[in-house]
């Protein structure tokens, strides 16, 4: 089984790497996205930072009030690879899906 990659020619370099950073400094730069102007209306951004926002408020909600316990400690760091796994993914001009996430983001109408 073999995964087709679509390339979409819209996507610049800027974009791929705005995607990234909102995947790993979360929830910071999608924040920041927000009030770009020239930026928040981009289709690969805001298929990206969106979901990239939700996921560093979940992520926080749930390992700062467990951090003095292993799990937090543990729940924090699940979070930081797959911010980096995702990130890696959006800079290589894929579209990521977050379980749960990307649905409830989507059905806000917040992504494109």
């Amino acid at each position: 089984m073999t995964e087709e990659k679509i390339v979409d020619p819209n996507i610049t370099s800027d974009d791929k790497t705005w995607a990234l950073l909102s995947y790993l400094f979360t929830p910071i730069i999608p924040i920041i996205l927000l009030f770009i102007e020239d930026k928040k209306d981009r289709p690969f951004l805001k298929a990206h930072y969106p979901q990239a926002l939700a996921w560093g408020i979940v992520i926080t909600v749930i390992s700062v009030p467990l951090s003095f316990v292993f799990v937090g400690v543990c729940t924090g760091l699940f979070g930081l690879v797959m911010s980096i796994i995702w990130g890696i993914k959006a800079y290589n001009g894929e579209y990521v899906e977050i379980p749960v996430i990307t649905d409830f983001v989507k059905k806000q109408g917040w992504a494109g």
